[in-house]
């Protein structure tokens, strides 16, 4: 009897496995490919459904839409100039605010921190992130706004009220609620997102580098702004972006807050106001014909907000490798 031939069937046996690893690489390539694909499907549909949706708006108000503070539904005149206006003030002042706070956080927790109240703290402030917005919106109308009145709005009225051009912005009734309430909360609710990816960041800096500036004399301040910030920006203006888009698209916390008004008499703080996020949750769900068309209007608005902010952070990092290159 003859044997088996054995080194045939182990010839086979690598073009086997090849073959089925190139079958699973295309299945895996074709999956990816159709993964991105729906993502710009989904977007793509997004704006064309905005598009056509406010299309009556649009052809109706034209630019007028994007410069006159007049929001009238029962005469079907509509403007967006107040919840735009709104909307971008109460997203710089919760950058103004949370910025800075959420630097020192991450500085803290990486450079400062004693080792046994890192872990905790940093799990309190993402913690933070957790809480859902309606719940910050209560927090502030409830027991915020108050205590804001009393203690922050009447001293600060009190000192800046007589001063030339700075009053103005504290000008009205301190009632609590209003624009720079509602930029306050927002920072609050931004400060978690923007310090956890600052501190993760922060993290990723080899400690040879750091440990190099600490060697020839540098202090934690001048390693942080010429070791950390430079190897980590990126990073950091990602954070700052994700917090800035989270205050933009916020609804609920600003609904409570921000006074709903379609008002722009003065440009103090104090006021009420209107954002496009609190203009649709209150009146969408009562909306008809023009009306439904100038809110989906505001919300193609917002998008179009959004990508511009995007768009600036991504040529403000293209700048500065650029500059990189220059001085290298």
């Amino acid at each position: 009897m003859t044997e088996p031939n054995r080194s045939a069937g182990l010839a086979t046996q690598p073009n086997t496995d090849r073959a089925y690893n190139a079958a699973g690489d295309m299945i895996f390539a074709g999956a990816t490919r159709a993964a991105a694909s729906l993502v710009l499907l989904v977007l793509a549909g997004i704006i064309v459904s905005l598009i056509v949706e406010a299309w009556p708006a649009i052809s109706r108000f034209g630019f007028k839409f994007l410069t006159t503070s007049t929001w009238d539904p029962v005469e079907e005149n509509f403007g967006a100039l107040i919840p735009i206006y709104g909307t971008l003030l109460t997203s710089i002042i919760a950058l103004v605010i949370a910025v800075p706070v959420s630097f020192g956080i991450a500085l803290f927790l990486t450079e400062l921190s004693p080792v046994w109240l890192r872990q905790p703290l940093g799990t309190a402030i993402e913690l933070l992130a957790a809480i859902p917005s309606i719940v910050y919106g209560m927090w502030g109308l409830l027991v915020f706004a108050p205590v804001f009145s009393s203690y922050f709005q009447i001293p600060l009225q009190t000192v800046l009220g007589p001063i030339p051009g700075i009053g103005s912005l504290v000008e009205g009734p301190p009632i609590g609620i209003g624009l720079l309430c509602a930029g306050i909360i927002l920072a609050i609710m931004i400060i978690p997102f923007i310090a956890a990816v600052m501190r993760d960041v922060f993290e990723v800096t080899p400690p040879m580098l750091k440990e190099a500036a600490y060697g020839v004399g540098s202090t934690t301040w001048e390693v942080v702004f010429k070791v950390v910030l430079p190897f980590t920006k990126t990073g950091v203006i990602g954070g700052v972006m994700l917090g800035l888009g989270r205050a933009l698209g916020e609804t609920m916390a600003v609904t409570f807050v921000i006074g709903n008004t379609n008002l722009l008499d003065s440009l103090s703080l104090y006021m009420p106001g209107n954002s496009i996020t609190s203009a649709l949750a209150n009146e969408f769900a009562e909306s008809s014909g023009v009306h439904t068309a100038a809110l989906m209007e505001l919300g193609l608005l917002l998008f179009f907000i959004t990508f511009l902010v995007l768009s600036a952070s991504k040529l403000l990092l293209a700048k500065l490798r650029a500059g990189e290159g220059a001085r290298s």
